[in-house]
């Protein structure tokens, strides 16, 4: 039985499905997400609150500071003392964590590790290279926000009256995120431009609240799941296509979740037959169209495009998967059991060859260091190379998608 004690203990726990105002939020180097407010934090996405000082025990222990102001996780991979590093705010002190522990020198003053950096912070925010110009932190005081360029040390101050005042901020999947209340609105980090009906609540969307949620949340069967079209670009970046949506496999590290294709390709409304990257670009095909991007949050349509397979590629009819392995410049092509060449570097571009495949109905494609990877329905199949791939006689034998590999329910 419980005592008195533990009755009084957790009928005082603060209930996050009852709308709160968080004072913090940020991922552990783990990618385990945390959620602050007062004394207390939850730890993921569901579950009760429980006392900060239970997983980052010498906030209180050591300096009894009871809450945070702001808090983020470093990422900064050109230096390896600090990348992934918590960081905490308290008033005009900054507490740098890893691995849950207080690093040795710390707290120390803000204005020490981050000059030009005001104190007694409303919120911050870590912006990588590619999302924001240069790896950069965010740091929000009333309605300014102070971008803080990590290698440089130096800060440019910009005021975004449009936003509400950020109490936490959030990276999460290559989108930032601020919040007020319980509400949230996802906003540019370069421009603090806000895009799409805002603000939400984030009881639909950060956390598992019975009445709350945004639409169906339950995990695919791995036995069920199809894709459309798999690849990597340049930067290592590994996204998978499934009629409207998307989810990127390389950062499983903070979880695996599906989004609506056009979060990221706008013009790409009816999802895709085959995607492949080649030279820092992006290629989409749809139907008898391909659409080429350049990397960016979100991605940008080249100029000119869409144009047709015919016009870019010298390919006629609909196509099934594509793929360019790494470091070479053929693309290959699927339509139905053939599998056609075609060089990329070639004006204008033709298929310089032709081959017969050992398996028809083929999903999606990719290749990668480990080989080509073949996608059929819930099934893949391995070759060493693409040439293995057009020499076989008979199909490999098939292997079943795991939840390891997509996040679906084994």
């Amino acid at each position: 039985l419980m005592s008195l004690t533990d009755v009084l203990f957790f009928a005082a726990l603060p209930d996050r499905c009852a709308g709160i105002e968080f004072d913090a939020i940020t991922p552990d180097e783990n990618g385990v997400m945390f959620f602050f407010k007062g004394p207390h934090l939850w730890k993921g996405f569901s579950g009760p609150a429980q006392l900060s000082t239970e997983s980052f025990k010498e906030l209180d222990d050591l300096h009894d500071i009871g809450h945070v102001d702001a808090a983020f996780r470093m990422h900064s991979t050109e230096h390896a003392d600090s990348h992934d590093h918590i960081y905490f705010f308290l008033d005009d002190k900054v507490f740098r964590y890893y691995n849950h522990t207080l690093e040795d020198g710390y707290p120390k003053g803000v204005q020490e590790e981050f000059p030009g950096v005001p104190t007694h912070l409303d919120s911050a925010v870590e912006c990588p290279s590619g999302e924001c110009l240069t790896d950069s932190v965010l740091f929000f005081k009333g309605n300014d926000v102070h971008a803080y360029d990590v290698a440089t040390k130096t800060v440019k101050t910009k005021s975004w009256p449009h936003l509400p005042v950020c109490t936490s901020a959030l990276r999460w999947k290559e989108s930032h995120y601020c919040f007020n209340g319980h509400n949230f609105t996802k906003f540019n980090p370069v421009t603090g431009e806000v895009t799409g009906n805002y603000p939400k609540d984030a009881r639909n969307y950060f956390m598992k609240c019975s009445g709350f949620g945004h639409g169906n949340s339950r995990k695919q069967k791995c036995s069920d799941i199809k894709l459309d079209a798999i690849t990597s670009d340049d930067a290592g970046k590994t996204y998978l296509f499934a009629g409207p949506i998307y989810m990127r496999l390389d950062d499983i590290r903070d979880g695996l979740h599906p989004f609506l294709i056009t979060r990221m390709w706008t013009e790409m409304t009816n999802g895709v037959d085959a995607v492949f990257s080649y030279s820092d670009r992006l290629y989409m095909i749809k139907d008898d169209l391909i659409y080429i991007y350049k990397p960016s949050v979100p991605y940008i349509l080249i100029e000119g495009y869409p144009k047709t397979l015919k016009e870019e590629l010298g390919i006629e009819g609909n196509v099934d998967a594509a793929f360019v392995c790494n470091n070479k410049h053929t693309v290959h092509v699927i339509q139905g059991n053939q599998m056609h060449n075609v060089d990329l570097t070639a004006t204008p571009r033709v298929v310089k060859q032709s081959f017969p495949l050992p398996i028809t109905g083929i999903d999606a494609v990719q290749c990668s260091e480990g080989g080509v990877f073949v996608f059929k329905g819930s099934q893949y199949y391995e070759y060493e190379s693409a040439m293995t791939m057009a020499m076989s006689r008979i199909a490999a034998i098939p292997n079943n998608i795991t939840s390891e590999m997509m996040g679906c329910e084994d």
